[in-house]
């Protein structure tokens, strides 16, 4: 009697609100703030895995490759609710959510996959490119499926004999369709992992062939 009953309601606007509040604080790196939404929704009886999924999303969307390991921790947090449930797993939530808000942060994939989606639309009967594909069958094979298919390892190896640094930032043949020959999606920042990919991405691109 003497607790302040939490103002939540699951399927209205408090729960829309704090999602949305929550999500906001990871987004600005704000650990505190973080876990004091994410504790407002658990203590007011939120369904945890929708908790979790969301972080999910987040650590994909908003983090990405800028720390990698983000993704394991929230999917290992999922386990963790799976396995022992509430009160327990409310920690496993929280060390997430802390991972999630001190994490570097990057919406790069999350770009590049939208950018994808819009061409995939455009180009999804676009033939793939016949170096790449498959050839089982001997019909195939005089249809030129496969013909000049470079085998990375045993080029890789070759190349290294002359250089060490190149591979594997060397494109070594087109595996796009021919209409988006040379399109590029993915473009990483300078936060977390994503500095060095950024380097060897441009590497790599800058040695086309």
């Amino acid at each position: 009697m003497q607790h302040r009953a939490l103002l939540y309601d699951k399927g209205g606007d408090q729960h829309f609100d704090a999602i949305s509040a929550l999500h906001k604080s990871l987004r600005g790196s704000d650990p505190d703030a973080s876990l004091y939404w994410l504790g407002r929704m658990i203590e007011a009886g939120e369904d945890p895995l929708y908790i979790v999924r969301r972080l999910i999303r987040f650590a994909s969307e908003d983090v990405g490759m800028a720390d990698p390991q983000a993704l394991l921790v929230c999917v290992a947090a999922q386990q963790a609710v799976h396995f022992v449930g509430l009160p327990e797993a409310n920690l496993a939530l929280a060390q997430a959510v802390v991972h999630l808000a001190t994490a570097p942060k990057s919406n790069a994939l999350y770009e590049a996959y939208s950018r994808v989606q819009e061409d995939v639309q455009k180009t999804r009967n676009d033939p793939v490119p016949l170096q790449i594909r498959n050839a089982p069958t001997q019909l195939m094979k005089d249809l030129d499926y496969g013909k000049d298919y470079k085998y990375a390892h045993e080029y890789y190896k070759e190349m290294q004999i002359e250089d060490p640094e190149r591979p594997p930032a060397l494109k070594l043949q087109e595996y796009l369709p021919e209409s988006l020959k040379g399109r590029q999606y993915y473009e990483p920042g300078q936060q977390g992992k994503e500095a060095s990919i950024k380097q060897w991405l441009e590497k790599r691109r800058g040695k086309d062939v």
